[in-house]
């Protein structure tokens, strides 16, 4: 309901969604007048159940006020759904601040977590054909524990959310020089060597921004702040191309022409770096799986969402997450327990990755 395209749109998303899975059931929370003549036009009342909330989060609402009054309001009721066990995920695309404030007094942190991240698709030349990067905006601080948080979250997504087996993570940082960088980013580049043997993934190093769309890495880890920078400078960016190559080719009559005839390859580029095709960041760290999408998705965003979440309830990931982040607080134990000199080596000597790991 909290979307800036009304409720109309998000059951179009529904509608795509559901023809590619008829088998999935939803659980749509708004008010019941509103939404019941919006199913029954895309003819979803087999597959789609209306939990009525009479109140809305607007986007301009304040997350402490939403924490006082919203228990009435649909995102406050999906969340629920998920705290209860009636849903696996929870989507929405209402109010960033509200929805993590709700998810984290609702569902908690889970055990371990100090501070939860956003994780979100980047459009990468992978074979998988995106980057998980974290945090995208859920917290502008980390220390070097939650950075190895992140990092045994952001693997334990990419298994289970991109069907990575063995993901290769990479710490972001000004350069890849291990004398460069906060004191912070030094401390994590150690904790995370050494975590890697026991986390099933490769640790690569420091990356740079060059590295987020790139085949080096699969998992990019950094702070909210400088990942929420990133997120919306690629997506303008992306935005920004696709604009001006509808100016070139729309120039001169040659140039239609020329547009004519590359249209598909122009089809093939502009699925490519569609922001839609990637719309839902995760939040990860709470005892449960919610999925921001954007407030100005279209329905090709919500059904991007929407197949998203289905992927990850499928794989139980939300448990299997549990499982990872238990590892990152012992690992940070014992890491902690290491004196200074102590190398990634070492541990990569005695660890062992064990397979169907989460």
């Amino acid at each position: 309901m909290g979307g800036d395209k009304g409720p109309a749109t998000v059951v179009a998303g529904l509608r795509l969604f559901l023809t590619d899975e008829p088998s999935a059931q939803v659980l749509l929370h708004g008010p019941q007048e509103v939404l019941a003549p919006l199913l029954a036009k895309r003819r979803l009342g087999d597959q789609v159940t209306i939990v009525h909330a009479p109140d809305v989060v607007a986007m301009a609402d304040k997350p402490s006020q939403i924490m006082r009054h919203g228990k009435n309001t649909s995102m406050w009721s999906a969340i629920d759904a998920v705290r209860s066990g009636a849903a696996s995920v929870c989507i929405s695309c209402g109010n960033t601040g509200a929805l993590m404030a709700v998810s984290m007094v609702r569902l908690r942190k889970a055990e371990g977590v100090n501070r939860p991240a956003i994780a979100c698709l980047w459009p990468s030349r992978n074979p998988a054909g995106f980057n998980v990067m974290l945090d995208a905006g859920a917290d502008i601080r980390a220390d070097q524990d939650d950075l190895l948080t992140y990092a045994l979250m952001g693997a334990s997504y990419a298994r289970n959310g991109l069907g990575i087996a063995h993901p290769r993570v990479g710490l972001l940082n000004v350069g890849v020089e291990e004398h460069k960088g906060r004191a912070e980013l030094k401390l994590a580049h150690d904790l995370i060597a050494r975590a890697a043997p026991q986390g099933d993934f490769a640790y690569i190093g420091f990356v740079e921004g060059g590295d987020l769309p790139a085949a080096r890495v699969d998992v990019i880890v950094t702070d909210g702040f400088t990942g929420n920078v990133a997120l919306k400078t690629g997506e303008g960016t992306a935005n920004l191309i696709s604009g001006l190559l509808r100016e070139a080719f729309n120039k001169t009559p040659l140039s239609r022409i020329a547009a004519l005839l590359a249209m598909t390859s122009l089809g093939r580029l502009k699925k490519r770096i569609d922001p839609r095709r990637v719309n839902g960041g995760v939040f990860l760290g709470l005892n449960g799986t919610v999925i921001k999408s954007h407030g100005s998705a279209d329905a090709t965003g919500i059904a991007a969402a929407l197949h998203l979440s289905y992927k990850l309830a499928q794989s139980g990931f939300s448990d299997k997450l549990a499982a990872r982040v238990a590892t990152a607080v012992s690992l940070a134990q014992d890491a902690a327990q290491m004196g200074p000199g102590d190398g990634a080596q070492d541990s990569a000597a005695t660890g062992t990755g064990a397979e169907g790991t989460p």
